[in-house]
């Protein structure tokens, strides 16, 4: 019951709150633990490809287990001393493991942006939550940038960590938040990371395997429920859903622009290099700044959908 209170209350903590600026977060701690292993693994390992492969099997497993590890920890302290200790302290980590009201926040910053034709403010929002180059983006690659980064972390910022909490309370939401993390740091394919992140990249496609899935299932329901073309969102993502290189990213990107009826993906810079990625979608209309809107909106929906069949599936467990 402590586990389902908590889990209700990070909700909607994550609602109302997001990720205010200045206030510390497990992420920021994770980031600093990964630059930190990742420096001195590699003063460890020589610098060949075996030993980068080494090195960055140590940091996959490493940085999980501790990350975990001291959640747990950290709990089964506070209940030791008082369960309403444990019960503040996981909700704080449940609102900490979502990324619901900070990625609106920071996509619709982008819209605001687009809306007031403020390019250099919508370029400079959208840098800070795409990994690709954005200086050269015009006003169509801005609003594709925004929506297609709703769409995947619509995924991997909400559903999934949503899924784990509600199977493993904070520990393992905080498990999966540290994978997601080091992939989002060492997951690269480029001459740094291609050997030293291929273990956290792999770790972190396996976790998501299937909550992409069903995220993107849940994202069609979304949209029949909010008003979206939902039998589109069906059809699209039936026929793009791999056309990605990673096994998860397109499904749920697929879902929305079936959705809204516009084409995701393509040929983009990262780092200064072209990497060429399939179309997702069909070019039924260009992509303008209302979109980013109607991806939040997605998101929303799709959110509230999966936290509701988890709470009332972890409440029927318990009642029987």
């Amino acid at each position: 019951m402590m586990h389902l209170i908590s889990f209700v209350i990070g909700f909607v903590m994550d609602l109302l709150f997001g990720d205010p600026h200045g206030f510390p977060h497990i992420v920021v701690g994770m980031g600093k633990m990964i630059t930190c292993f990742e420096n001195n693994l590699r003063k460890v390992f020589p610098k060949t490809q075996k030993g980068e492969l080494l090195g960055g099997i140590v940091l996959a497993m490493l940085v999980p287990a501790l990350s975990a590890g001291a959640i747990w920890g950290v709990l089964y302290i506070c209940k030791q001393i008082h369960p309403v200790l444990t019960l503040l302290i996981e909700s704080l980590v449940v609102w900490q493991c979502l990324a619901l009201r900070s990625l609106r926040d920071e996509s619709m910053a982008v819209h605001a942006g687009l809306k007031k034709k403020d390019w250099d403010a919508a370029r400079a929002a959208v840098g800070r939550i795409v990994g690709r180059d954005t200086e050269t983006l015009d006003n169509a690659g801005v609003t594709r940038a925004a929506v297609e980064t709703v769409a995947e972390n619509t995924s991997d910022g909400v559903i999934a960590p949503l899924l784990f909490l509600a199977i493993g309370g904070a520990p393992l939401g905080v498990f999966y938040k540290a994978v997601n993390t080091m992939d989002s740091m060492v997951g690269y394919k480029n001459c740094r990371y291609l050997y030293f992140g291929r273990t956290a990249a792999r770790l972190d496609d396996a976790l998501n395997f299937f909550p992409a899935r069903i995220a993107a299932i849940l994202m069609v329901l979304a949209a029949f429920l909010s008003g979206e073309d939902g039998r589109n969102a069906w059809r699209i993502l039936r026929r793009d859903r791999c056309n990605h290189k990673s096994p998860n990213s397109a499904h749920t990107e697929a879902a929305c622009a079936g959705a809204l009826h516009i084409r995701l993906g393509g040929d983009s810079y990262y780092f200064g290099e072209l990497v060429h990625k399939p179309a997702i979608g069909d070019d039924d209309h260009p992509v303008k700044y209302g979109d980013i809107y109607r991806a939040t909106r997605l998101l929303y929906w799709t959110s509230s959908i999966c936290f509701l069949l988890c709470a009332v599936t972890k409440g029927m467990i318990l009642w029987l």
